[in-house]
């Protein structure tokens, strides 16, 4: 439950969801010169974090009945920068796949990879221009598997080529980190040749890249058989209101806030909320 001196907001952890993510937190360090114990409520903490990412408000604007941006955006620098929040998205992307992808393996064999360029704030430390999507921003990209769980994650200015700013992505999808992926799914703006040529100098990634192209002959809007996937992602991440555009300062926080939105889906999917509809989107194939 959450704290008794306050109404629960619909971005709150349940109790079965705070149970999951409970044991992913890291636990306070301890020194041998002692020190002043851990006295905030890490629940709060998350609550906080997510109420601010599914709303879309400012840090200094956060309602005064959860914690102040003063204790709160330590805790997401922190675990935005020593990788805690990649862990817990990998962590959770493993438990999900265990209870419903076919193979029931922590590890996907095949995921897609996109990008999404959108705008930013005018106070952002780095923006450029998308002259296809005539968007001045900054340019998410990232990897998800057959389910649509994020993998991996990078931010960029708009202007960077995407077959370019794939590369990061790319760099995400090592032997170490998936070792039974074989297949990556892009669409034809990934056929290029100096991307195909760094692909063939990277030793520790020994999947294939394959491009999905549209029928000839299609006009308009096509659904494209394992590319489709990625693109549902985007609208689900586009829920979370603090992605509606780029509002973050540094490319990091924005690829931070990704992960957040993404942990905070796996955690209603894993544990749905009482008011939550059950989750009934098929497989890509």
């Amino acid at each position: 439950m959450t704290d008794g001196n306050r109404k629960r907001y619909p971005s709150d952890l349940t109790d079965e969801q705070w149970e999951i993510i409970n044991e992913l937190i890291p636990k306070p360090r301890k020194s041998r010169k002692g020190g002043r114990p851990r006295t905030v409520d890490m629940r709060e903490v998350l609550n906080t974090i997510f109420y601010q990412c599914r709303s879309g408000c400012q840090w200094d604007m956060i309602p005064h009945d959860l914690l102040p941006k003063s204790t709160v955006y330590d805790y997401f620098a922190k675990w935005r920068d020593d990788g805690t929040l990649q862990k817990i998205n990998d962590r959770l992307v493993g438990a999900i796949r265990m209870l419903e992808a076919p193979s029931e393996e922590l590890q996907p064999s095949a995921c897609s990879i996109d990008s999404q360029s959108v705008k930013t704030s005018e106070r952002s430390g780095s923006r450029g221009y998308d002259g296809g999507k005539k968007i001045t921003g900054r340019k998410r990209n990232i990897a998800v598997d057959a389910l649509g769980l994020v993998l991996a994650v990078t931010v960029t200015i708009a202007s960077v080529d995407d077959a370019y700013a794939a590369r990061p992505v790319m760099k995400q999808l090592s032997q170490s980190r998936q070792p039974r992926l074989q297949v990556v799914w892009a669409d034809s703006k990934y056929h290029n040749h100096a991307l195909n040529s760094w692909l063939g100098r990277q030793r520790n990634l020994p999947w294939k890249l394959e491009v999905v192209r549209r029928p000839k002959g299609a006009k308009g809007f096509v659904l494209l058989p394992k590319r489709w996937v990625v693109e549902r992602t985007f609208s689900w991440l586009g829920r979370w209101r603090r992605l509606s555009r780029d509002y973050e300062h540094h490319t990091e926080s924005s690829e931070a806030v990704v992960r957040i939105a993404s942990i905070g889906r796996m955690l209603r999917r894993l544990a749905p909320a009482g008011d939550q509809p059950p989750f009934k989107y098929r497989l890509t194939t």
